[in-house]
C-alpha cells in the first residue's frame, strides 16, 4: 500500500511548494511505521509509536499557511499526546509487573497466570487509552476528520491504512494482557468491546451527514477501526487482524479515489462542486465501485469476508456455531450489522453526489 501511494504522490504533489519537505516527512512517517510494527520490545514500539505522531503532526500541517490546517496539525498532535499518557503509564505497568520490556515475557507472565488481575486491567486499559487516541476511538475521534486537511496521499497511507491501526496493532500484539485482564472469553461484555461497538456506528452516522468527500471517508475510517476494536474485543482475534489487513487496501483505494475527482474539479466538496463525475472520469469511477462495494461487505470482495468473520465472532445468538463458547456478545452483534447497513447507505449517497 505504501509503495502505491508512494507512486501516486509522486504525481499528485508535483508543483507543490513543499515538494522535498513532504517527501521527507513521507519517508519519515514510513520508517517510523516500521520501527513502530517490528519492535520486540515496549521501548522500541514507543520510540515508533511517538515517530509516527511527530510524522503525522508534520504531514496534516503541509499548508500551514492557511490557519486552520496548522490548527488540525496540532489538533492530532495533543489529541495524541493526551492519550499517549495512558500508554505510557501502562507500559511502566506491565513492565514492572514483568520485570522486562521484551514483550514476549510479558505476554507469558499475563498468559501463565503470574501477574494479578488488577495489574492486567489497569496496564490493559492504560495501554487501550494510547489505542484509542492512536486508533480514532470515540471519544477521543475528534482529531481523525480534521486530519484531512493534510494532502490527500497522507490521508490514503497514514489515516486509512498505517499510522490510525497501529492502536489495533497495539491491542492485538498485546492480546494476552487483555484476554486476561478484561476476561474475554467467556462473558459478554468489556470496555474493549464496547468502545469498538460505539465508535462504529458513532462514526458511520457521522459519515453519512458529511459534503466534503473525504470527510465522509475520514469518519468511515472511525467507524471500521471501532469494528477492529468490537473483534479484538469480543476475542475475534483473527477476524480483526485480518479486517485490519482488508481495510488498508479499499481504503486507501478510495482515498486516492477521492483525491483523484478533487484534483479534476479543485474541491473536496460533494454538493458544491461534483456530481455526474461519471462520464468524465470513468476510471476512477470503476475504481472506487470497487473499493466502495469492499467497504459495504458486498461479496465476493475482502470487506465481505472480514466483517462477516467479526459478526461470527461475537457469537451472538449462537449464530453460524459461534466461536467455540468465546463468549455470547449478542449486543455488540446488533451494533455491528447496524454498522454494515449504515456504511453500505453513505458509500451509495458517496457514489451519487460525486458520479
Amino acid at each position: 500500500v505504501g509503495l502505491f501511494v508512494f507512486i501516486y504522490a509522486y504525481g499528485y504533489m508535483e508543483g507543490d511548494v513543499r515538494y522535498t519537505f513532504f517527501f521527507g516527512a513521507f519517508t519519515l512517517f514510513a520508517g517510523a511505521m516500521l520501527v513502530l510494527v517490528s519492535a520486540a520490545n515496549l521501548l522500541q514500539l514507543v520510540v515508533g509509536w511517538e515517530l509516527v505522531g511527530l510524522a503525522s503532526y508534520l504531514l496534516i500541517g503541509h499548508y500551514w499557511e492557511k490557519k486552520e490546517n496548522s490548527d488540525a496539525g496540532i489538533k492530532a498532535f495533543l489529541t495524541n499526546k493526551i492519550a499517549d499518557v495512558g500508554l505510557f503509564i501502562g507500559v511502566f505497568i506491565l513492565t514492572i509487573a514483568a520485570g522486562s520490556f521484551r514483550i514476549s515475557d510479558v505476554l507469558e507472565v499475563a498468559e501463565s497466570g503470574e501477574m494479578t488481575t488488577t495489574v492486567a486491567v489497569v496496564g490493559g486499559l492504560m495501554l487501550f487509552i494510547g489505542a484509542m487516541g492512536k486508533s480514532g476511538q470515540v471519544p477521543f475521534h475528534v482529531w481523525l476528520p480534521d486530519a484531512m486537511a493534510g494532502p490527500t496521499p497522507v490521508s490514503a497511507l497514514i489515516h486509512a491504512a498505517t499510522m490510525v491501526v497501529a492502536g489495533i496493532y497495539l491491542v492485538a500484539r498485546m492480546y494476552g494482557v487483555f484476554f486476561e485482564g478484561l476476561s474475554i472469553g467467556g462473558s459478554s461484555i468489556n470496555a474493549l468491546a464496547m468502545v469498538g461497538a460505539i465508535t462504529t456506528v458513532v462514526g458511520a452516522s457521522l459519515a453519512f451527514v458529511q459534503d466534503d468527500i473525504k470527510k465522509v471517508l475520514a469518519y468511515s475510517t472511525v467507524s471500521q477501526l471501532g469494528y477492529m476494536a468490537m473483534a479484538l474485543g469480543v476475542g475475534a482475534w483473527t477476524a480483526a487482524v485480518f479486517h485490519l489487513f482488508t481495510h488498508a487496501f479499499f481504503k486507501a483505494n478510495l482515498f486516492l479515489g477521492s483525491g483523484s475527482v478533487a484534483h479534476a474539479v479543485h474541491s473536496f466538496d460533494m454538493k458544491k462542486s461534483m456530481g455526474g463525475m461519471k462520464k468524465f472520469m470513468p476510471r476512477t469511477y470503476v475504481t472506487f465501485l470497487i473499493g466502495s462495494a469492499a467497504l459495504a461487505g458486498l461479496p465476493p470482495l475482502a470487506g465481505f469476508w472480514s466483517k462477516d468473520e467479526i459478526l461470527v465472532g461475537t457469537g451472538g445468538w449462537g449464530l453460524f456455531g459461534g466461536t467455540g463458547g468465546n463468549g455470547a456478545y449478542t449486543f455488540h452483534l446488533l451494533m455491528g450489522m447496524v454498522g454494515a447497513a449504515l456504511t453500505a447507505a453513505y458509500m451509495t449517497r458517496c457514489i451519487y453526489l460525486t458520479f
